[in-house]
This record gives C-alpha cells, structure tokens and sequence, in this order.
C-alpha cells in the first residue's frame, strides 16, 4: 500500500515567492528532454489493469501507449532543474485529441509515483488515456527521476512542474503529427485536489492552453482548519501529514536550525528525503502529535505567526477566484484525511466569486482513499460531456 493510498494527503500548500532569475533560466521551460517507454496495452489489457486498481472500466474503448517523458522546469526559487511525468496517447488515430491532467496526492517516495511504478495513479491516467484523452500525470519536483526534494507544501513550483509537463506532452504529441486540443481537463486527488484548483488559476491565465474542466477530490482546500485539527490528532495520517510538511517548509523558509527544535525524535526529519519507501517513514513515525513535536513547536503551530502564518492565509486562498468553467468537488462525509469541511469551504469560496461550483458528497461510508475511485468514472463521464 503506498503513501498515496494510505496518506494520501492533506497536503498543507504554501505560496512561494519566486525569486529573480535571468529571463534565459525561463525560456527553455516545458523543454522536452527524454522520453522512455513504459507500457502498451491494448484496450483489454487497460481493463483488467483498472480492475486490479478496482476502477469501473466500462469507458476503455482505446489501448494505451504510456511513457515517461523528463523535461526542464524551475524549482521555487526560479532556477532552471528537470521533472518527470508519465504520458499517455490513446491508439485511437484522432489527429487533435482532447487532454487530461492527473494530479497525484501525496507520496514521501520518489518511486511510487505514476512515471516509475504501477499503482492508482497510473491506473488514473490509463482510465482516461483509453477513453481517447491524452493524459499527463506528473510526478512534481523531486519525484519520479527529478533531483533533489519535493516541496510538499509548495503549491506554486507544483503548478509549474505541471504546466511544465504540459508542454513537454505537446512536444512529444508534436513527434507523432498531434496537435492537441488547447482544452485542458484537470483533475486530481488530495494534494492533487489542491493542486487542480490552483492549476487551474494559472492555466486560465495561460495563452496556450485553456482550462477545460476542473474536478478536483478530497482537496485540502483549507491548510490552516487541517492542521488546527491534526494537533488534536482528529485528522487520519495527521502526524505523517505533519511531519512531512514540516520538514519541507524548512526547506523553503527556514523554520528550524536543528531537527530537535521541532520534533522529539530528531531522526525524523531524515525520513522524508524521497529514498526511504512509505512503509518505512510510517514505521518509525509515532502515534500521535504530542509524540512528534516538541511542545515549543507545538504551541508554536497552535499559534502560528509570521511566516507560518502568512503562508498558511495563502494556502487557504485557492478557491479565491472565478472559473470560467463549472467546478465539480467530489469529497465525502467519511473522509477523515482531508474533509467534506474542507471541500465545502472550496465551494462555498468560489460561488462568493459567482463562479459555478457543485459539492458532491461520495458518502459517509466513504473513506478518502475511496473517493478517488468512485469519482473518476463521473468525473470521466463529465468529461466526455463537455
């Protein structure tokens, strides 16, 4: 079982400035730069694989190519680094395909991502590949073959790793004679809820692509309610999700000088440097928060100021704006990782913007993991009537 199905994320996403760089770091953004074979299947090898991940497959009607391509990118800084992403074409002859973007939710490990290994993820972008769109799955910064460490908690570089991908897939589709069609349907789970709604923000912004649809599931919309509840220990993976977050805001903004200033078990910190598998960060992490943290840091998160608590304001801020496409938020009641509180605050901030916004409540029974899977074929369905 991966972090993503396990953890899969309250992701805590941080706004970060970008820092000024020569304008030549940005030109060769997207810039496709190796492409490696992953799979092909035809369209009954796509759906007994989306039955071992347990998604309806009455929609395949196309086999698959999929690929893992690395293309250039910025890192929150703004400096020039490489990212991963699986792509997948649908064998289906049409010369101006549809496109889907699939973003994954949360993983401490670099190779369980979509590009380098089977799982729900890859069955998530298989499942729209075989039903005629071309899929972008990308594994964000620091994951899959990318360098360094992935900033969890870092909205803006997740948004540009995937626009990024963008690009790079319509150069590879360029290789082939594709042109693909500018509309964009973005949908993603957990980190990848959070992440489709401020995708979506740039892409509406972006003169190459147009945002097409936005489906995201079990986001985390609201960062600051999530870890006010985590401290309480009434969030599911609350110390994991904590534990992650913060050894990546460190990264970016400098939270501690010692890893024992901030958790009890100072090796912790050493779990989440994208090589150790998610079993084992899950093995060594403790039972609940009082456990994890100082009680200095925990008072600190209780109470946050400066810099925690700017970017946390930030953070909340994702649904702050106005598609110009109807938002369709798939969340339950019985998800205890991220929150139908959450999600419902998402809608509730876009139609305060007089956006289109519906909130679809998968369950009570219906735990997080879950709800990815009985969304995606709505949010398929959804797709294909836009």
């Amino acid at each position: 079982m991966t972090f993503s199905t396990r953890l899969t994320a309250a992701v805590l996403c941080a706004v970060v400035a970008t820092a000024s760089v020569p304008a030549a770091a940005h030109s060769n953004r997207g810039e496709l730069l190796d492409v490696v074979p992953v799979s092909t299947m035809d369209a009954n090898q796509v759906a007994k694989y989306l039955g071992d991940y347990s998604l309806d497959a009455s929609r395949v009607r196309f086999g698959v190519d999929a690929r893992r391509i690395v293309y250039r990118t910025i890192d929150p800084q703004g400096r020039t680094t490489t990212a991963s992403a699986l792509v997948v074409l649908p064998r289906n002859n049409t010369r101006s395909p549809r496109q889907v973007a699939w973003l994954h939710g949360t993983t401490g490990y670099r190779g369980s991502v979509a590009s380098v290994a089977d799982g729900n993820d890859r069955a998530a972008a298989l499942l729209f590949a075989s039903a005629g769109y071309l899929t972008t799955a990308p594994d964000y910064l620091g994951l899959g073959t990318g360098p360094g460490h992935h900033p969890y908690v870092d909205a803006p570089s997740t948004v540009t790793a995937s626009v990024d991908a963008l690009r790079a897939t319509r150069q590879l589709a360029g290789r082939s004679g594709l042109r693909p069609d500018p509309r964009v349907m973005i949908t993603g789970h957990s980190q990848g809820g959070h992440a489709t709604m401020a995708m979506g923000k740039a892409l509406q912004h972006d003169r190459r692509f147009e945002v097409g649809a936005l489906a995201p599931i079990g986001g985390p919309f609201k960062p600051s309610l999530l870890v006010s509840k985590a401290l309480n220990d009434e969030i599911s993976n609350g110390v994991a999700y904590m534990a992650y977050w913060t050894v990546a805001w460190n990264r970016l903004f400098h939270l501690y000088d010692d890893p024992a200033e901030v958790f009890k078990d100072p090796s912790v910190a050493a779990l989440f440097d994208g090589d150790h598998r998610n079993e084992d960060i899950f093995r060594h992490l403790p039972a609940t928060m009082r456990e994890l943290l100082t009680d200095t840091y925990f008072e600190r998160l209780r109470n946050p100021t400066g810099v925690l608590r700017a970017k946390l304001r930030e953070a909340d801020g994702y649904c702050d704006w106005r598609p110009r496409v109807p938002v369709q938020i798939y969340s339950s009641a019985g998800d205890k990782d991220t929150l139908l509180e959450t999600s419902a605050y998402c809608d509730q901030r876009l139609k305060q913007h007089r956006a289109t916004s519906t909130l679809i409540d998968l369950g009570p029974d219906v735990n997080h993991g879950k709800a990815a899977k009985l969304a995606l074929p709505r949010i398929l369905a959804d797709f294909d009537r836009r």
